[in-house]
């Protein structure tokens, strides 16, 4: 039977490149199928991964009717397998629900890629959606790191260089008044901080250290209470 999967992560783990990965495995495999994208970094119609790889696709619009396009395709006599749907988390609820449609009553498989929280911490409705009717969830096992080293699990949205938590939910590039917008993957514990690389580097500088130096003074650990060890005996 065909299944509604959701492959969902934060940024940088890979879920482009894995949805260009699986196009390309059932494509080979003699399946037929079709790519959608949404507000792709690339620009429209392109479903593009971090790596460099990238293919033409099909831009999901608000008015795109998944069940129409592949019904349509049927009716002049294409044979379609499967869908590859990226950016999915920028899909509105009912194009969600047309998935699931899809799915259940024509027999298509549906491979979804997608963030699931944005810079806000709140679940992105596509998303949402998603994970309500999803036969699967999975996380993708590429990990993201955080600047610290440690796993990213939030996605942060600075403005000028400082993170900020409140705005629209959807912002691609650069806004009208000339602010410059980025994003970055954080740990949970430097997102609840607020505390991006860039915020990092300026707190290190002030303070006059290294941004890789250890966290504390060699001179500083302290002395065990048991005073200094006894010298190992010499081997005979």
């Amino acid at each position: 039977m065909a299944e509604l999967v959701f492959f969902s992560g934060t940024m940088d783990c890979g879920k482009s490149t894995l949805a260009l990965q699986m196009e390309h495995n059932h494509s080979q495999g003699g399946r037929r199928g079709l790519i959608f994208t949404k507000l792709d970094r690339a620009g429209e119609s392109i479903l593009s991964s971090r790596l460099g790889l990238k293919t033409l696709a099909i831009e999901v619009t608000d008015d795109l009717d998944f069940w129409d396009a592949v019904v349509e395709q049927r009716t002049h006599g294409g044979r379609i397998n499967f869908l590859v749907c990226d950016e999915a988390q920028f899909y509105l609820p009912s194009q969600v629900e047309q998935l699931a449609r899809v799915v259940d009553e024509l027999d298509v498989d549906v491979f979804a890629f997608g963030i699931t929280a944005d810079f806000r911490t709140q679940l992105f409705p596509g998303s949402r959606r998603l994970i309500e009717l999803a036969d699967r969830v999975q996380v993708l096992q590429v990990e993201a790191l955080c600047w610290c080293g440690g796993r990213a699990t939030h996605n942060a949205r600075t403005l000028n260089g400082v993170m900020v938590v409140e705005g629209a939910q959807v912002v691609v590039g650069d806004t009208a008044a000339g602010d410059v917008v980025g994003y970055e993957v954080l740990c949970r514990r430097h997102h609840m901080r607020r505390m991006t690389a860039l915020s990092k580097d300026a707190v290190l500088r002030a303070a006059g250290e290294r941004a890789d130096a250890l966290p504390f003074e060699i001179a500083a650990c302290p002395v065990s209470p048991f005073g200094s060890l006894p010298a190992l005996p010499t081997p005979r």
